[in-house]
Parts: structure tokens; sequence; C-alpha cells
């Protein structure tokens, strides 16, 4: 039942970010903010991850090429089909969860127990509207970092297949085209979007919410983490079946 009360909760808190909107000029500002905060502040780690994860990949699957009848070119083919539809959309996902979810939970759980939003509610602000709105439209542009951690991952597996000695340059990138199905590239665009509107409410939910003292900010936290990781691992098994079953 708790979990059931906890849907219906963060269905109503959803539903109340889109009312009563804040006025644009201090929107558009807040906005910009949430952009530098959530997007462009995790760009370094996901590049970082990124480009090691698809050398990984790459490095993993020609160690396990041992039959000479296979062709070399399957390491670029399994780095790319690995890349853009599981490693660059969830996984990354999953570090977004850890990293900007964290700081949603932090910063709007800080604003609760020091009683800011109930200032903002006095002032007759929708409180909802000022702190979450803005981060959902930041994380609008969740679906260009995944596909910036796309080229990354490939780039990483070519780097490590060429320099490790695995492949030639030209089989690897042979393998890059094999059988290529555009729409997968769509399909991982798609599983973002869901996933960044997932990343923005889950953790602004569990800050919002929150009660008690500056200790609980940091188990709200963990659980918002927990709970995010979840919900995408939950939601990329659905969208799967239903986009590429």
């Amino acid at each position: 039942m708790n979990y059931i009360a906890s849907i219906g909760s963060y269905a109503i808190m959803v539903r109340e970010v889109f009312k009563k909107p804040t006025k644009w000029p201090v929107m558009k500002s807040l906005i910009l903010k949430e952009i530098d905060e959530l997007i462009y502040g995790s760009m370094g780690i996901i590049i970082f991850i990124s480009f090691f994860i698809g050398g990984v990949v790459a490095i993993q699957t020609a160690l396990n090429l041992t039959n000479p009848l296979i062709p070399k070119n399957l390491i670029g083919f399994a780095t790319r089909q690995s890349v853009i539809l599981e490693f660059a959309p969830t996984f990354t996902s999953i570090i977004m969860a850890g990293k900007v979810g964290s700081y949603i939970t932090s910063s709007i759980g800080t604003m609760r127990v020091t009683e800011q939003i109930d200032a903002l509610e006095i002032m007759g602000v929708n409180s909802l509207n000022y702190l979450v709105f803005p981060k959902i439209i930041a994380m609008l542009l969740y679906p260009f970092v995944v596909a910036i951690a796309m080229y990354i991952g490939i780039f990483g597996g070519w780097t490590a297949a060429i320099f490790g000695g695995h492949t030639s340059s030209a089989e690897f990138v042979e393998g890059l085209q094999l059988d290529f199905i555009s729409f997968h590239v769509t399909y991982s665009l798609i599983k973002s979007l869901v996933f960044a509107m997932v990343i923005a409410t889950v953790p602004s939910y569990h800050g919002y919410y929150m009660e008690g003292g500056a200790l609980e900010v940091g188990k709200a936290s963990t659980t918002s983490f927990v709970w995010t990781s979840v919900v995408i691992i939950i939601l990329n098994g659905i969208l799967t079946q239903l986009l590429l079953g």
C-alpha cells in the first residue's frame, strides 16, 4: 500500500509542476542555471566513462574471438551494438541518476529542511513549478549527452582495438557499417528522453517530500538514487520490448 500511495503522490507532484507557472524572466534564468548544473556539469564524467566502456567492450570482444574463421570486423560490430543499444543510454543514465539525482534530492531537501520551500509557498509561488520544472526542461537536452556518449564510446572502442593490435582500422570501420539499422539510434534517444524525465522527477519527489533534518537529506539522496535506478531498469525492459520486440 505504501508503494501505491507513493506512486499516487508522485503523479500528483508531476501534475502540480505544470500548474501556476513562474514568470518567464525568472524561469529563464532558472532553466539556464539547471542546464549548466545538470547537463554541462555532467559532460566530463560522461565522456570519461563512455570512452573506457567502449574500449573495454572492444577488448573483451577481441579476446573472445579465438576462432580464426571469425572475421575481425566483428569487433567493430559488437562495439557499435553494445554502445548504441545499451551502454550509452542505460549505463549513462545510471551514472546520471547518481550524480544528478543526488544533487537534485539534496538541493531540494535542504530547502525543505531550512523552510525555504515554505517561504516560497507563503509568497504565493508554486514551489513545485519553481523548483522542478526548470530541471525537467534542462533534462530535455539529455539525448544530446547520450548522442555524444555513443560517439565517444565507439571512438574509445576504435582506439583500444587499433592501439591494442586487435584489428585494423579498416576492419573496425567495416564492422561499424555492417548491418547498421538507423532505428537503433532513434530507439536509444527515445529511451534517453524517458530516462531524463525519470532523473528529473523521481529525485525531486524524494527531496520535496522528505521529512526530518540534515541527516535525512543524505538518506533521501541514497533512497532517490536506488529508486531512480530501479525505475530506469524497469523502463529499459519495457521500452526495449515495445520498440524492438
